[in-house]
């Protein structure tokens, strides 16, 4: 295949990048490298990439007038993956243009460019952020998702809205998918897991938000990227094409080539839980300082697997005492700490 992902030099941009690389399908890479966080990071993922013969790196930015046009319409992709976006629930919170910028704009940018350049399959990365205040657990895709509580949150629900309009009016076949608290080697560094490493090591308190007994549906990143890399193969049949749900829970859309679909293992963790098993990882005991829930933040996270492993046959199942080490492991590497 020939792939166009968007977010290259992101964290999960760069997990299936590697893994489709591996397959020795051909990847585009499209990134801006955003300051948000550690540029240097990111220009070291795409070092990685950029040493494997079928990765082409395209530097430009979502919102930049024609820069995807011009790219996809060079790429000429089977698949595009669109991955990059302003991400971080608290920092929509200063600085809610950067979201409207990369998420809507870009989004819009992206689309446009693939109704353009017609693909077989667009996959759309969006967040568990979007079932806002929605409180029955698990969380399931044909929940009503009407109560973002962030604009980080309804920038995605946005761009979701947008792939399905698209898939409607032009019959891109669409897949979204909604991520859970995503860790691994090669992290986010503005994500709790790698804070509190950082903070730990240096002999820094951590704040612990909700006493700690906020609870999340952690991800392994090698996980993720095998659900994203199952779905690449399932794309939504055309309306009326004799292909039907995959079960009575399915979110196939009536009037368009478009399904909506969590990543997420379905198993919550409470933040203290989490933190004694990087503790444990570490070597080290780290000082908590407790804050109540930050705006914008929600006490629980919890995914239905039942469509994705009705789709792709299995779900993310690597827990934190095999995935926690892994990062530290990867953490002492780069860092050297």
């Amino acid at each position: 295949m020939r792939v166009f992902v968007t977010g290259t030099a992101g964290f999960i941009g760069y997990h299936l990048a590697r893994r489709l690389l591996d397959e020795d399908h051909a990847v585009t890479g499209f990134d801006g490298f955003s300051d948000y966080y550690d540029v240097g990071l990111k220009r070291a993922r795409h070092a990685a990439l950029a040493e494997r013969p079928h990765f082409t790196a395209v530097e430009a930015r979502l919102e930049t007038p024609g820069a995807l046009l011009e790219a996809i319409g060079r790429a000429k992709p089977d698949v595009v993956v669109h991955l990059a976006a302003q991400a971080g629930v608290r920092h929509s919170l200063e600085n809610p243009g950067a979201y409207v910028d990369a998420n809507l704009v870009g989004t819009a940018n992206l689309i446009e460019a693939v109704r353009a350049h017609p693909v077989r399959h667009l996959l759309f990365a969006s967040t568990s952020s979007a079932y806002g205040g929605n409180t029955a657990m698990p969380f399931r895709e044909a929940d009503p998702s009407v109560t973002p509580l962030t604009l980080y949150a309804a920038s995605k629900l946005a761009g979701e809205a947008m792939a399905h309009a698209y898939s409607h009016l032009f019959g891109i076949p669409t897949t979204a998918f909604r991520f859970f608290t995503v860790y691994g080697p090669w992290g986010r560094p503005d994500m709790a897991l790698f804070l509190f490493t950082r903070k730990i090591l240096a002999g820094v308190p951590i704040e612990v938000f909700a006493d700690g007994a906020a609870e999340r549906d952690f991800t392994y990143v090698d996980d993720l990227v095998t659900a994203i890399r199952g779905l690449i193969d399932r794309p939504p049949p055309l309306p009326g094409s004799g292909a039907g749900r995959v079960l009575a829970g399915d979110t196939l859309s009536p009037v368009a080539p478009y399904r909506l679909v969590n990543i997420g293992g379905g198993r919550p963790v409470r933040i203290d839980a989490m933190i004694d098993e990087l503790e444990r990882a570490l070597g080290r005991r780290a000082e908590r300082v407790l804050k109540p829930l930050p705006p914008g933040d929600v006490p629980r996270t919890e995914a239905s697997t039942d469509l994705l492993r009705a789709l792709v046959g299995h779900v993310p199942e690597t827990p934190l005492t095999v995935g926690i080490p892994a990062f530290v492991a990867w953490y002492r590497q780069y860092y050297g700490a």
